[in-house]
């Protein structure tokens, strides 16, 4: 989950989440490792939501670290780091 920062005016922050949703799904097909991916904006108004959403699945851990390493995917972290400010993870197998 990502929390984008607040932004004037309030419409680019949008923006900025419409940008790094095309980035991060742009990344299927690219990244052999990533078997499925959904991104979801945010629709609630609650102060406590985050702003996007990512699941994603991968076959192995090690499929994980070749996706999280990967030049495309570096790109789009580059994108995250400017807009993002805050996230929380959890990776966990099934």
């Amino acid at each position: 989950m990502i929390r984008l920062k607040e932004i004037d005016p309030p419409e680019a922050k949008y923006e900025n989440a419409n940008k790094l949703k095309a980035a991060i799904e742009g990344l299927m097909g690219i990244i052999p490792e990533l078997k499925l991916m959904e991104v979801g904006l945010n629709l609630s108004t609650k102060p406590s939501a985050y702003d996007l959403v990512l699941s994603s699945v991968f076959d192995s851990l090690e499929s994980l670290d070749v996706y999280r390493n990967h030049p495309e995917h570096v790109k789009v972290l580059e994108l995250l780091y400017e807009v993002m400010e805050q996230s929380a993870v959890v990776d966990y197998e099934l």
